[in-house]
């Protein structure tokens, strides 16, 4: 699960993700051909930062895809969260989201995103057949 929330005085979208770390070492892991663990810190951002600007991407109404500012990552029992931003400058209307997350490791994974803007709440659902979504507030 994905939040997404606009920040005004940065003008960047603040992205928080929840995953499970064993889910997010396995799609690592084969992504890149060798065993990855989260907990290796000195080695493992790089390769989750990779990993994000694969399968999860904003584009604009041109389909120019943003950039991903790597911000960091928090190691629970079971789950990591995973901080990005993204700098807009446009209206958040009519940006896609592209979000391939896991599909490569789980057939029937569903990733859910909230984009939060200023009152406003809209949630996203993304599948193996409808992997991008365009935000319409």
């Amino acid at each position: 699960m994905a939040e997404i929330h606009y920040n005004p005085a940065t003008k960047s979208l603040e992205v928080s993700l929840r995953v499970f770390s064993d889910d997010l070492e396995t799609a690592l892991s084969k992504e890149n051909k060798r065993t990855l663990k989260v907990e290796d810190n000195a080695t493992i951002d790089p390769f989750i930062k990779q990993y994000l600007s694969r399968h999860f991407v904003l584009a604009d109404t041109k389909n120019a895809k943003k950039s991903i500012n790597w911000v960091g990552k928090e190691i629970t029992v079971d789950v990591t969260w995973l901080y990005f931003e993204i700098p807009v400058t446009e209206e958040l209307n009519g940006l896609k989201i592209n979000n391939t997350l896991l599909f490569e490791s789980f057939d029937d994974q569903v990733n859910i995103v909230n984009v939060i803007y200023k009152s406003q709440k809209k949630t996203y659902l993304f599948k193996s057949d409808q992997t991008t979504q365009t935000i319409e507030l």
